[in-house]
């Protein structure tokens, strides 16, 4: 039979309430706090506990307090060029792993755990995880919620307030709950950079 942690990895139903879960992640969930008691200014100091905090996290990445994250982002991997806006939420029970230059606005959820429809499994504390995965040059709109097994294709952007259930492919524009694909990225962005705005810069 399958110990808890083991069913865990293999992304199969888990006691959530494990004590020897309980403990890892309370370790991390202290630097969380350290973090978010940092002055804005404290620039230096907030990279260093990022680094102790997350699995990965590149270069030049920011992250406006507060950070809610259910293991500190021990099982978060961050690329390089990464702007999280306040209030980023990580349930990192699950690998979370996002690409170079992505953005997120305020709100945003990335959800890897979920509990079981059957009510005496939920009663039972069984919980399950899956990771969630975007790629490079995603922009995430505010209070958008993406949930577990998710993959996000590059450069695609994802409508404020939008719910993700299913994976979005690369280059389109996506939004809604459930969300979902309303157009691809393409000539219309070159003129327009907000609804009739017209483009003036080109980089």
């Amino acid at each position: 039979m399958l110990i808890n942690s083991e069913r865990k990895e293999k992304h199969l139903l888990y006691h959530y309430d494990d004590s020897t879960f309980l403990n890892e992640q309370s370790k991390y969930e202290d630097l969380l706090y350290d973090y978010n008691q940092l002055r804005p200014g404290n620039k230096a100091e907030q990279q260093k506990l990022l680094k102790k905090m997350f699995a990965e996290i590149g270069s030049d990445c920011y992250i406006k307090a507060p950070l809610h994250a259910a293991w500190g982002g021990h099982n978060v991997h961050f690329g390089s060029r990464i702007y999280c806006n306040s209030n980023m939420t990580l349930i990192d029970d699950a690998e979370i792993f996002v690409g170079n230059d992505c953005m997120f606005g305020p709100n945003v959820v990335l959800a890897t755990a979920g509990h079981p429809i059957l009510p005496i499994l939920r009663n039972h504390n069984y919980v399950y995880s899956f990771p969630i995965r975007i790629e490079e040059n995603v922009w995430i709109g505010a209070n958008v919620q993406i949930l577990p097994n998710v993959s996000i294709g590059a450069n695609s952007v994802i409508g404020a307030g939008s719910v993700v259930t299913r994976n979005i492919p690369s280059n389109v524009v996506a939004f809604g709950s459930p969300c979902t694909i309303v157009r691809k990225i393409g000539k219309h962005d070159k003129k327009y950079f907000f609804k009739n705005k017209l483009l003036d810069v080109w980089q």
